[in-house]
């Protein structure tokens, strides 16, 4: 949320009355609803996060003095003051359709602006993983279980974690799993250990939706659960935050032990736990790509405005043809990005979420690469200050490089569009450009050779 992107890149194409051109082929998909909610979105920006956004910073500082470890301190009491301010906007809970009556092609843009101010994606209640398990809640959960926990989560009173990846097992195949959730009368016990858990040790965190092992028997997919852990149940313990390249962050290795549940606390029903996470997933990893596409804007903007101001052998660094044909290079993918996202969203709208799951796949590798390969020139743009703490592009190139690993790593994508791919018969005309050698058949020397 940057002074450099608010005049390079939200001047231009969020306070224009005209539709940014990335967004012409999707006109026929926008609704006037669009247009306002885009409009409320940006006056919230400029004129109630921006100006306090220094505030917000210099309170969280405070609180981390008084705390064992940074990511242990509580949110700043700036952010519910910005959180009261996106209620009386109507903005608050914007990520569900209730709310923001938007369809996925509408909304889709709309997380761009929240990914480069992550500010006001907090302030307006659209944080992973609480969006992700708020929609669980919300469509597999029992009336009980909106009561203890969705209603709080919707408030802002609360956050929540995803528990799902383990430091045993390769947790991009997730039938490997092996926390184990086990009916003893009334309860379920739940013993496991897992890591890399987002947003588990901040102080407001106060449930786990946690995915472990009901059965070894049966459908390989049928034997897995999800369930509510309360982050402060008994035998429940973090162990400690794990480091992205050697700074912590709040992402906790937890260790379940014998740990015991009602057995009201399960979702759906045993052996439901798939059918949840793949409801789950297909939004937030749109709005994942869409987010990193707005980092990545703003890392392009910072590149721009560093070439504009530095000087070096006789010209501005923005004069050299070398910095001019990166800076083209990445608009280009950037611009190709955007509409592979617009294209994942109007499948998910038209055709269902299973539909558009390929497509999805290829911008969830996609985006995080091309916005890796932004923020890495920028910085090189910027010299030894693009690593430093007083640019914030070393932890922008943090924070997109582990989006190459959530919710799936590339690996796992990649194996989902060449499955896709793969179902596709070839057309006459590729098996026309394909040839085949005629002395084959003419010289009948292969015909001993079992076909494929």
């Amino acid at each position: 949320c940057t002074g450099v992107f608010l005049r390079v890149g939200m001047a231009d194409l969020l306070l224009s009355d005209e539709l940014p051109a990335d967004l012409l082929p999707m006109k026929h998909r926008l609704t006037p609803k669009f247009y306002e909610a885009r409009k409320k979105m940006v006056a919230f920006i400029q004129q109630d996060v921006l100006p306090n956004k220094e505030e917000w910073h210099r309170q969280r500082a405070e609180l981390e003095k008084a705390v064992d470890h940074p990511t242990q301190a509580p949110l700043p009491a700036m952010h519910y003051e910005l959180q009261k301010k996106a209620k009386e906007r109507g903005l608050f809970n914007f990520f569900l359709p209730e709310i923001c009556q938007l369809s996925c092609s509408e909304y889709a843009p709309l997380q761009e602006i929240l990914g480069a101010c992550p500010e006001a994606n907090q302030a307006m209640n659209c944080m992973a993983p609480d969006t992700g398990n708020m929609e669980v809640l919300e469509k597999y959960g029992n009336e009980a279980q909106k009561k203890q926990w969705l209603e709080p989560l919707l408030a802002g009173e609360i956050r929540s974690a995803f528990a799902m990846t383990e430091p045993g097992v390769a947790s991009s195949d997730a039938t490997n799993i092996s926390t184990r959730i086990e009916k003893v009368g009334n309860e379920y016990l739940v013993n496991g250990h897992k890591c890399w858990i987002s947003g588990a040790i901040r102080p407001e965190c106060k449930v786990f939706v946690l995915l472990g092992r009901t059965s070894n028997e049966g459908p390989v997919h049928g034997r897995f659960s999800m369930i509510l852990v309360p982050r402060d149940a008994p035998g429940v313990t973090i162990l400690r935050p794990m480091a992205v390249f050697g700074h912590e962050h709040d992402h906790a290795e937890i260790l379940f032990k014998d740990v015991r549940v009602p057995v009201t606390n399960l979702l759906l029903g045993e052996g439901r736990g798939f059918e949840i996470a793949q409801g789950r997933l297909g939004p937030g990893r749109l709005h994942h790509c869409m987010r990193t596409i707005g980092q990545a804007e703003t890392a392009l903007g910072a590149m721009l405005h560093r070439a504009s101001s530095r000087k070096a052998f006789g010209k501005l660094l923005i004069e050299r043809d070398q910095i001019r044909e990166r800076i083209g290079e990445f608009r280009m993918e950037l611009t190709a990005c955007r509409q592979l996202c617009y294209l994942a969203a109007a499948v998910a709208d038209d055709q269902g979420w299973k539909a558009a799951a390929p497509f999805v796949s290829m911008i969830k590798v996609q985006a995080p690469r091309v916005a890796l390969r932004i923020i890495d020139e920028s910085m090189q743009v910027h010299g030894a200050h693009g690593l430093g703490q007083d640019s914030k592009l070393s932890d922008e190139y943090a924070n997109v490089r582990h989006v190459r690993f959530a919710d799936g790593p590339d690996a796992v994508h990649l194996q989902t569009v060449a499955k896709w791919e793969m179902k596709r018969a070839p057309s006459v005309l590729a098996k026309e450009i394909s040839g085949v050698n005629p002395n084959i058949e003419k010289y009948g020397m292969f015909k001993h050779v079992a076909k494929l």
